[in-house]
């Protein structure tokens, strides 16, 4: 597992390395001891099984995945003839949490308390227009035009930098919320340069950490987490729910499924009816219209 880590994901993302890291870092601990030549499809399936009485069905493909993906780079490397994880099916886990939505009083009130956050211009960001987390983590100033108030989500932190799909590529017009923010953010951004020196590091980003780094999800839901906290609508919410939400408040306010789906970027309407069809209803306005309505 770590020889796959370490070559199998040679040219992966960082985030995408420490994922599977993480996901098979049980795995390891229960399937560790034995030598690869010696591993059976009946010790696969109990660390599986075990996995799956403590963690989320998600979590268990994920790892079932990595695992299989990693004996097939011991494979390719003669190290064994057969991959038993293949020969295994992947037991059901927990019940996650399911997303959850802001309702309007909720994104009033984290708008509220993001006025003054380091990190608010994000929340606001993605809670107005519906670009997906790792869209914002990757949005460029040269990709930002105040003037005109609009964005383009051209780029993600994804290997490669491309977007989820290829309708993922939009322009978007911004809520004056959102460009106010962003102004604010701006000049925030702007005094951290000048305070950090020649320790900063300018990379274009719109959102970074105090050096002009990129930020790292972790670092985002943690100061997300404290921001939800301040706004007195509790800790347990997910910056992905941000997107969640941004749907829900422009369905409940008639905007149609169509509509939503190209403000989203989801690659068809179905995509969006199906992940976020508590939400749906078939109705008619524009995104950045509805928000400023709503919160302008």
């Amino acid at each position: 597992m770590n020889d796959w880590l370490t070559e199998g994901l040679n040219g992966r993302a960082e985030e995408t390395v420490n994922l599977n890291r993480n996901v098979l870092k049980p795995v390891v601990a229960y399937l560790g001891d034995i030598e690869l030549r010696k591993l059976t499809a009946h010790d696969v399936r109990r660390a599986l099984t075990e996995l799956a009485s403590r963690r989320s069905s998600r979590t268990v493909v994920v790892t079932h995945n990595a695992l299989t993906r990693a004996i097939r780079h011991a494979e390719a490397n003669r190290h064994v003839l057969h991959n038993v994880a293949a020969l295994v099916d992947t037991p059901k886990g927990q019940k996650g949490r399911p997303s959850s939505a802001l309702t309007a009083e909720q994104a009033a009130a984290l708008l509220k308390a993001a006025q003054d956050a380091r990190l608010g211009a994000y929340v606001v960001l993605c809670l107005l227009t519906g670009i997906r987390t790792e869209e914002a983590r990757a949005l460029r100033w040269d990709h930002v035009d105040l003037d005109a108030a609009a964005i383009a989500v051209w780029r993600s932190v994804r290997r490669g930098g491309d977007t989820k799909t290829e309708r993922s590529r939009r322009t978007l017009q911004l809520p004056q919320t959102a460009a106010e923010a962003l102004r604010h953010h701006q000049v925030r951004q702007a005094s951290e340069k000048l305070a950090a020196g020649e320790l900063w590091k300018d990379h274009g980003l719109v959102f970074t950490t105090t050096l002009g780094t990129r930020l790292g999800a972790g670092n985002v839901r943690r100061q997300f987490k404290a921001i939800c906290t301040a706004a007195g609508i509790g800790s347990s919410w997910a910056p992905r729910e941000l997107r969640t939400s941004f749907v829900s408040l422009l369905s409940a306010s008639g905007v149609p499924v169509e509509e939503i789906a190209r403000l989203a970027g989801h690659s068809s309407s179905r995509t969006t009816e199906v992940i976020y069809r508590r939400e749906i209803r078939p109705v008619l306005v524009k995104g950045a219209e509805v928000m400023d309505q709503l919160f302008g």
